[in-house]
């Protein structure tokens, strides 16, 4: 009888709560797994189009290096687990979505935020990872940068009954 595999995202997932036990280290990061992300989209987002200037004719807003990162990003997810990269897809669009209020309404500029929030939020995942004992898992592998926020996606789908 054939052994059945493991998929890559079920072991990359699995290696990621391993680091991930302790109530107050996961609950440290549901807050900032996201706001890390968003404050990356904010950061690159915020890199001036230059050379991609053209295409705000076609794309408005959304052509920008964050466009085209986030088409990266969500192409790995994809390969991971395509129900899952629709979730991530989603938040990405949130992202996007509150980068552009932020520079339509906010007095402070995107990337001051999106710096406070990314030094605020590592500050607050190191700590949780001194209470969890456990280095944090991109020590050992730096995709582990992005399952932060597939693992949180997963644990929502688990929630809500959905198969990723």
């Amino acid at each position: 009888m054939p052994q059945a595999t493991t998929r890559k995202i079920d072991q990359l997932l699995q290696e990621y709560g391993k680091s991930h036990q302790h109530p107050t280290n996961k609950m440290i990061h549901w807050i900032c797994v996201p706001a890390i992300f968003f404050s990356i989209v904010g950061m690159i987002f915020s890199i001036p189009v230059g050379p991609i200037d053209f295409l705000i004719d076609y794309l408005g807003p959304f052509a920008n290096w964050a466009t085209f990162a986030l088409i990266l990003v969500l192409c790995y997810y994809y390969s991971l687990s395509p129900p899952l990269a629709l979730g991530m897809f989603l938040f990405v669009a949130l992202c996007v979505f509150l980068c552009n209020l932020i520079t339509i309404v906010s007095p402070v500029p995107l990337w001051q935020i999106s710096i406070s929030l990314f030094i605020l939020s590592w500050i607050l995942q190191f700590y949780g990872h001194k209470i969890e004992g456990k280095k944090p898992s991109f020590f050992k592998d730096i995709q582990f940068l992005l399952i932060g926020p597939a693992w949180l996606m997963h644990m929502i789908y688990k929630k809500w009954g959905f198969a990723y």
